[in-house]
């Protein structure tokens, strides 16, 4: 186990899929799935992370693998606790001295749901707590000087929320968030199958569709990818092979719902921000954004120039530990 001393300082990127730590002076020390397996009749946590992940549709009658974050928020308080309890004791080990604890949040979030989320890390033994809006850590994250009074747009796509954000000296000038990202894609992966072939496919096989052939802007080769599922029809197992022009397809209307979102925050950007964002560009961050071709389409429907950020992933925990660097300076600005 690690040992620290006084004054440590954690920053979490407490996301709907993953969990990612970063530990001030360490770097980022713990990336797991944000999952937990529970036993249903005595309430025991058995599994959390990569470990509970693989339970998930396939655990018996008394054990539920969940995911207690849903669509960035806290859907269940008690796991969510002792999940992140079980992830600060793994990597503070048995250290004397509480963390301060720096959690990312969406950016449209209620006070209520900010109160879940600072209770939870208290009771899982944060000494004190601070919540970063997830965009701006993301910009952090991506290395954009946020501090300057100059626009910039950041695009971050998790599992749960995507958030728009202007920022300009070193908050969101305006921003939103929706509820279609990474798991929406999944679902509409499960629904088009399901519509089209008449087969019943879990989640993690959706991802694997859309991590490996998935595709939101026309590609040059198709790539074909087989996939089990069960037959409707006859409630057997069986293997199909599906295509990435069937991809697009699928998910061609949650990354419209993405681009419609970044349009109406660009509507709403006074001139002069959006002059330096037309000129800089636009900064794609998350996991969601490296679905193939998001980049090239948000591109194309707003005529101004994207970048992936690099690591994208690990934007918004890296962002969060760069801003523990600067607790004092960012106090007055943080929730």
């Amino acid at each position: 186990m690690l040992k620290f001393g006084f004054g440590q300082d954690v920053g979490i990127d407490l996301g709907t899929a993953t969990v990612i730590v970063y530990i001030k002076g360490k770097g980022i020390v713990l990336r797991e799935p944000s999952v937990v397996a529970v036993d249903r009749n005595s309430g025991d946590v058995l599994a959390v992370g990569g470990e509970a992940r693989r339970m998930l549709g396939r655990t018996p009658g008394n054990i539920v693998a969940t995911r207690p974050l849903r669509d960035g928020v806290i859907s269940d308080y008690t796991v969510t606790e002792k999940m992140l309890k079980y992830f600060i004791n793994k990597v503070c080990g048995k250290s004397i001295f509480a963390p301060r604890i720096m959690i990312c949040i969406p950016s449209q979030v209620t006070e209520v749901e900010k109160k879940a989320v600072i209770d939870a890390a208290m009771q899982a033994g944060a000494r004190k707590v601070y919540l970063i809006e997830e965009p701006i850590a993301a910009a952090i994250g991506a290395g954009i000087d946020i501090s300057k009074p100059c626009g910039n747009m950041v695009v971050d796509i998790g599992g749960g929320t995507t958030d728009v954000a202007v920022i300009s000296l070193g908050g969101s000038v305006v921003s939103t968030s929706l509820k279609v990202a990474g798991d929406k894609f999944d679902e509409y992966i499960v629904k088009y199958i399901k519509k089209k072939h008449n087969i019943a496919i879990g989640e993690r096989t959706a991802e694997d569709l859309k991590v490996n052939i998935g595709c939101v802007y026309p590609k040059i080769q198709d790539a074909e990818m087989d996939v089990r599922g069960r037959d409707l029809g006859t409630g057997l197992p069986k293997t199909i092979t599906v295509h990435s022009s069937e991809m697009l397809e699928a998910l061609i209307e949650p990354a419209m719902m993405i681009v419609d979102a970044v349009h109406s925050v660009l509507e709403k950007t006074p001139p002069e921000l959006a002059a330096d964002i037309s000129d800089k560009g636009i900064y794609m961050t998350g996991g969601g954004c490296l679905v193939d071709g998001l980049d090239k389409l948000l591109q194309e429907k707003t005529g101004i120039n994207v970048m992936i950020a690099q690591d994208s992933i690990s934007c918004v925990a890296l962002g969060t530990g760069k801003a523990l660097d600067n607790l004092d300076a960012l106090d007055g600005k943080l929730k």
